[in-house]
């Protein structure tokens, strides 16, 4: 069975970050490791979270592992805290990325049009660093600008503004580089794909929702990871993770009382299994 580690927080309410990647990672046939950044009782978007950092714990974590020699095929990180977090997840690719294994970096930390609370212009440009030593990059546009150091733009940009942030970004240093949340209209919201060895850019589109639920974009770097270890080519693997997403979505919604925090993703893995087969 292949085998990832996966590094972000753990949101204990409000389906995010590791409460949904390791579900989802695993419904796809992958084992799922984990190395959880943090503690949280629900996600930031609720009052009054209580939140527990656990920085401190990452290092013996991976002496443990290292010691048992153990092999991953890849390594996803999202949601990462700090400068210190961010160095020690180059640290981790050192010890633990061998040729085989793919790194995949979903740089959580803005989106419309700023930042999370708590981190500033320089932590983005620490988190640019971190993606030059990716193999893949799952930015939304709000964090392409902001690592890129760019004015972003909500509405009304050219294909070939998003080409040239595509360029931009992997010359970074990642090979494949994909970027979410681009809409050329108020009836479509797709990804941009982008392979620095053929230098070409792939689209993938669907109607825009009348919704927007949190954790989706970890759900979206979810699939793409699973389906990555599990040899789907890079615009294979996309489509599926937004198709399962829009499924997620279309599942939410399907109930008059639906929570507000996060999608029904659960309802939705027999889809997800199905098209894996």
């Amino acid at each position: 069975m292949k085998r990832i580690i996966t590094v972000q927080d753990i949101s204990c309410l409000g389906k995010c970050s590791l409460t949904v990647a390791l579900p989802i990672i695993s419904a796809m046939g992958v084992e799922t490791c984990v190395i959880p950044t943090a503690v949280l009782s629900t996600h930031t978007a609720f009052k009054d979270f209580t939140f527990r950092d656990l920085t401190s714990d990452i290092s013996p974590i991976c002496q443990q592992w290292k010691k048992e020699a153990f092999h991953f095929d890849a390594i996803y990180t999202g949601y990462l805290g700090s400068f210190e977090q961010l160095e020690l997840m180059k640290k981790l690719f050192a010890d633990f990325a061998e040729n085989d294994t793919s790194i995949i970096v979903d740089p959580c930390m803005a989106d419309n049009g700023k930042l999370y609370t708590g981190f500033t212009q320089d932590f983005a440009f620490a988190m640019a660093d971190l993606c030059s030593h990716a193999h893949v990059i799952v930015p939304n546009l709000t964090e392409a600008c902001c690592m890129l150091g760019l004015e972003y733009k909500a509405f009304g940009y050219s294909k070939e503004y998003i080409e040239d942030i595509l360029t931009r970004l992997a010359a970074l240093g990642a090979k494949k580089v994909i970027l979410k949340g681009i809409r050329f209209d108020d009836k479509k919201i797709g990804i941009a794909m982008y392979d620095s060895a053929s230098k070409k850019t792939d689209w993938y589109f669907h109607k825009l929702l009348p919704q927007v639920f949190h954790g989706t974009g970890d759900i979206f770097a979810s699939v793409l990871t699973g389906s990555i270890v599990r040899g789907l080519e890079l615009k294979e693997a996309c489509q599926l993770a937004a198709d399962f997403v829009v499924e997620s979505i279309s599942k939410t919604l399907s109930h008059a009382d639906y929570n507000w925090y996060g999608v029904d993703f659960e309802a939705a893995i027999p889809y997800l299994v199905n098209h894996l087969k």
